[in-house]
């Protein structure tokens, strides 16, 4: 049967909280603040207010909102003195690209108005395999950071390129005379050409050598595969070829290895001819991927280790002796066994960072012959050394380095032992940063170089072996910026530019088509054959790992952030408002502590009268003494007993906007590279911290079936009625279904286009993609950590995240039909809503419904909210008062009210605050003034777009052209967007699948979002 199961959104809701009671059945927590415009708080707050004064309260206030909402910016227009023959105004061009900054990468088309890049969008083409995650998406606004470096700085000094140029060639010459060292630092490049360009700079200076650092490493992983395979490279694993994924500590769905593995996943998630893949997961940390996995296992690094050993004796069939707890030991060889039976069907995968285990990674995979291991076509976008880096810190601090040259990297800020390679920095002769900002490394070198942000560059890239893509500038350089192979081509003594020396050396590679050809689709794939193994004693690797303890009372597992990533983009303000998928916060990392440990430790949550989340903060100590001290904490169910968890990336300060300068540097812990630390001690520190979590707001608890879910036996098995029941309503004393009773005569929508959105969410893995591209696409204003921590966030799109109560789906069903009798129920029903110690995890993406039937155009007063003819519920904004009738009134909670003004205005001093920022407005969207509603508008805009374009062809509309930015961003395909009234189209087969349901469906509001039953394979 269906799940009527109770969800829970938070720890404090556990506890049946009144705090939390109020604040469901209040969405306005504060109250209207009056005292701004009447200018006495204490009279209003202390004398009795009359029915009409009142009303002469809230009429003024309302008056004000409306005349501040009447105060749009007025600028002059200034035409082109000569127009660009591409440009045509009001008309968006598309350019393929591709981006690789040393963590993140993707394949892409940036779209620009009038010349400026405004919007990220995924690069379809075939060959174009890897989707932008949220980094990417945001990375458009960090093109137009005023916090960029701005030109070249010699000694801390603004200087000249001419200057530059011959300090560093001078250096280099003094280097080969006294025999010093030349080293060129850099992240791994993943590109033809500069690799050439870096061999030639060496063959020309044999005392340089070129040194590849990772800020998150991935070198063991590394060399196990060179051990094996004789390359330095990883496996690009394909789990759309697999029916059975066993993960031990891969959160392969973030940013194991690079990411990019959901679309794949998710062509397996979704059930089809009666069958969907199978998913384990054994991890610390509750991940994206432990949240998708049908059976997810919580235990410690250590733990894990041995989980490997085990599944590796079944399925190699050898007998290396295990030391595992019996429940973990009867999982992982539940685990083993079915991974065994399903041979070159299965895959395993791990992030435990150690030689020895990745070597057992690739013993078990090739015993499997699993199809979704494949060695053609590897990975080429981590290429680090963790023994080469440290040496290099040696070697500086030794005197022997003589001119040390950097790109793409921030070792004073992401190094764990900084301060050696602070140190080290002193007595290095000259030392050069290539850098988009004046960082932590390049505010302490001789020479601060800014380079070109990859939407103003030219380059080429490899992302995996066999696979060719362009990197072209979709704006002339914004700042006097040079890239750092134009200077490595001056200091080979090379003429032209670098496009000169890529277009140049792609001939090579590109051989049957065009420069022109490849330029244009942006990706070329070339091809590669699969590698060969070579013989490896997998017998001493599994020993070696079976021997592994735990080293300390608790593990620190450190981990990125969905949002942040490796810090890259810390000034990035829609990234430091993106709620972390697990547990919903923004502007902040914490440590995450299991509610056992949180007990143990006196560490606590709480949700406060205004809303907000407070927590408490903790003291860490590693076990070779090095601390970090006052971390926030949050109780994060799902999280290993004996673990803590916690997010690198923040806690940075040069070249911030003060109000970007949150969190605290992880990266101090990441010891040896290894993610898992072992601590000697937890203490609870004195203070109280504010979050702003936004879990516990605009919440739909209580409010019915929200997210429907089976497994895939019942979903077999069972009719749709029984996993998918329709709400009854009675009418004439009869019990019909809710969905063929209306209070309203609906119109004739069959003929022209009817827009409705499919939401699968068996296929969504809370990514957050989605979430960015709406920011990007409507111009959603940032409102700042406090405002969020007010229920004030202006995300358009957001993505619940609900916990069930039982650790599998099944147990939630059987407590349920055990109940006997009121009194039984009661109590069942009220332990249900305490969590396990291993919840299951549902994402629900949730925008405006876009009801036929909405129940927010009845009320408002002024008609600013109405319905269109293609489904979409409209906002005039001009026309709103900001009365909030329609917020009050709608079931959803998805309207945002405009408390502020964004733009130009100091007081939320983001990328709106000032002229550079604002240049990625998108022109098609307005922006909103102070004190109106606002919300999703199904991207009209991008469907009036697609009309006019297929109108001015002659042509209909094909199916699938209809985007809005949420569906085009979407890579596991969870969303599609499309014309209902197209029987063909997808979307309108989506609409009419056994499995599509609507939210709050008794209600009668008739949403033209779709969602999917999820099913889970347990």
């Amino acid at each position: 049967m269906s799940s009527n199961k109770k969800y829970w959104k938070s720890v404090e809701e556990l506890e049946n909280s009144s705090i939390v009671e109020a604040l469901r059945n209040n969405e306005f927590v504060e109250e209207i603040p009056t005292d701004e415009f009447l200018g006495n708080a204490d009279a209003l707050a202390t004398s009795g207010t009359s029915r009409r004064d009142f009303l002469k309260y809230v009429g003024f206030s309302t008056a004000a909102v409306t005349l501040a909402a009447c105060e749009g910016p007025v600028h002059k227009s200034i035409p082109y003195v000569l127009q660009p023959e591409q440009i045509i105004p009001g008309v968006a061009d598309y350019y393929a690209t591709t981006v690789f900054d040393g963590f993140d990468f993707a394949n892409l088309l940036v779209k620009t108005r009038e010349g400026r890049p405004i919007k990220i969008e995924n690069n379809t083409i075939s060959g174009a395999k890897f989707s932008a995650n949220a980094r990417i998406h945001a990375s458009i606004l960090s093109l137009y950071d005023s916090m960029r470096l701005k030109e070249p700085k010699l000694d801390g000094k603004n200087s000249s390129w001419s200057a530059v140029d011959l300090k560093i060639k001078s250096s280099i010459a003094d280097a080969k005379a006294k025999g010093g060292q030349v080293v060129l630092l850099t992240n791994t490049l993943a590109s033809p050409s500069t690799e050439k360009l870096i061999g030639e700079f060496i063959a020309k200076n044999p005392n340089a050598k070129h040194v590849v650092y990772d800020a998150v490493s991935s070198s063991e992983a590394l060399d196990a595969f060179q051990t094996v395979y004789g390359e330095r490279a990883l496996v690009d694993y394909d789990f759309s070829k697999a029916s059975l994924i066993v993960s031990v500590g891969a959160d392969f769905l973030g940013d194991w290895q690079g990411g990019g593995y959901d679309s794949g996943y998710a062509k397996g998630r979704i059930p089809q001819n009666g069958k969907m893949s199978r998913h384990f997961q054994f991890e610390s940390n509750m991940t994206l991927s432990g949240a998708a996995a049908d059976k997810r296992i919580p235990m410690t690094g250590a733990d894990q280790k041995q989980v490997l050993v085990q599944i590796y004796n079944i399925v190699a069939g050898a007998s290396v002796p295990v030391s595992l707890e019996a429940k973990f030991k009867t999982e992982a060889v539940k685990a083993a066994q079915q991974l065994k039976a399903a041979g070159s069907k299965g895959v395993l995968v791990s992030g435990i960072e150690d030689k020895n285990a990745q070597l057992l990674v690739l013993a078990i995979n090739q015993a499997l012959a699993s199809e979704a291991f494949t060695t053609v076509g590897t990975r080429q976008i981590r290429k680090g050394s963790n023994a080469v880096v440290a040496q290099l810190v040696k070697d500086m601090n030794a005197g022997s380095v003589h001119t040390l040259i950097m790109s793409g990297v921030n070792p004073v800020y992401t190094l764990a032992d900084s301060a050696s390679f602070e140190a080290g920095l002193k007595k290095v002769k000259t030392s050069v940063a290539f850098s988009l900002k004046e960082d932590e490394t390049a505010s302490v070198t001789t020479i601060a170089a800014p380079v070109a942000h990859y939407l103003e560059a030219w380059g080429d890239v490899e992302i995996t072996k066999g696979t060719y893509s362009l990197t072209q500038p979709t704006i002339r350089p914004i700042f006097n910026t040079k890239q750092f192979q134009d200077v490595l081509l001056s200091l080979n003594g090379i003429p032209g530019t670098f496009y000169d020396y890529i277009k140049a050396n792609s001939a090579g590679i590109i051989a049957g088509s065009s420069w022109n050809k490849v330029l244009h689709d942006g990706v070329f794939v070339v091809g590669s054959a699969a590698l060969a193994g070579g013989a490896v004693d997998y017998a001493a690797a599994a020993n070696a790992v079976s021997k592994s303890k735990p080293a300390g009372d608790f593990e620190l597992v450190l981990y990125t952030k969905t949002g942040l990533g490796d810090g890259q983009q810390a000034n990035n303000p829609w990234l430091q408002e993106f709620p972390d998928p697990i547990t919903r916060v923004s502007w902040d990392n914490y440590v995450t502590v299991s509610n056992a440990d949180a007990k143990k430790l006196g560490l606590t949550n709480e949700i406060v009268a205004n809303g907000g989340l407070n927590g408490s903060y903790a003291t860490i100590t590693l076990v070779d003494g090095a601390k970090l001290e006052n971390v926030p904490v949050i109780v994060q169910p799902g999280q290993a007993v004996g673990t803590v968890g916690l997010a690198v990336g923040y806690g940075r300060k040069a070249a911030l906007k003060e109000e970007m300068q949150v969190g605290l540097n992880a990266y101090a812990l990441y010891k040896n590279f290894n993610n898992v630390q072992a601590v000697s001690s937890i203490v609870k520190a004195n203070g109280v911290h504010e979050f702003a979590c936004v879990q516990g707001q605009k919440t739909l608890m209580g409010r019915g079936d929200i997210i429907k879910e089976t497994t895939l036996e019942v979903f077999n098995s069972k009719d749709a009625e029984h996993w998918n029941p329709q709400p009854m309503v009675s009418l004439d004393h009869q019990e019909v279904e809710a969905t063929t009773v209306d209070l309203w005569e609906s119109f004739d929508r069959s003929t022209g286009h009817h827009f409705n959105l499919s939401i699968d969410l068996n296929a969504c893995t809370g990514c957050g993609a989605c979430v960015i591209a709406c920011h990007a696409e409507n111009n959603v204003p940032v409102v700042g950590k406090a405002e969020v921590r007010r229920s004030r966030d202006m995300h358009w799109l957001r993505i619940d995240r609900y916990y069930s109560s039982e650790s599998t789906f099944e147990g939630d069903n059987e407590r349920k039909e055990n109940i006997a009798g009121l009194s039984s129920s009661l109590s069942t029903f009220n332990e249900m809503e305490k969590a396990g110690d291993n919840p299951q995890v549902a994402f629900q993406p949730v925008m405006c419904q876009h009801c036929n039937h909405a129940p927010c155009e009845t009320v408002c007063p002024v008609a600013a909210t109405s319905h269109g003819r293609e489904g979409q519920n409209h906002m005039a904004y001009n026309r709103c008062v900001g009365t909030r009738y329609c917020a009050n009134n709608c079931p959803y909670k998805v309207r945002r009210f405009n408390w502020f003004l964004y733009n130009k205005n100091s007081e939320f001093d983001y990328h709106m605050n000032d002229d550079l920022g604002r240049m990625v407005l998108n022109p098609d969207v307005n922006v909103r003034s102070r004190g109106v509603m606002e919300k999703c508008s199904m991207c009209i805009q991008m469907t009036q777009a697609t009309k006019l374009k297929a109108k001015n062809e002659g042509r209909p509309v094909v199916d699938g052209e209809f985007q809005t930015a949420c569906s085009s961003a979407c890579s596991s395909g969870a969303m599609i967007f499309g014309d209902v009234n197209d029987k063909e189209s997808k979307v309108a087969k989506l609409a009419a699948d056994e499995r599509s349901y609507h939210l709050l469906e008794h209600v009668g509001t008739k949403p033209n979002v779709v969602y999917h039953v999820k099913v889970r394979n347990t």
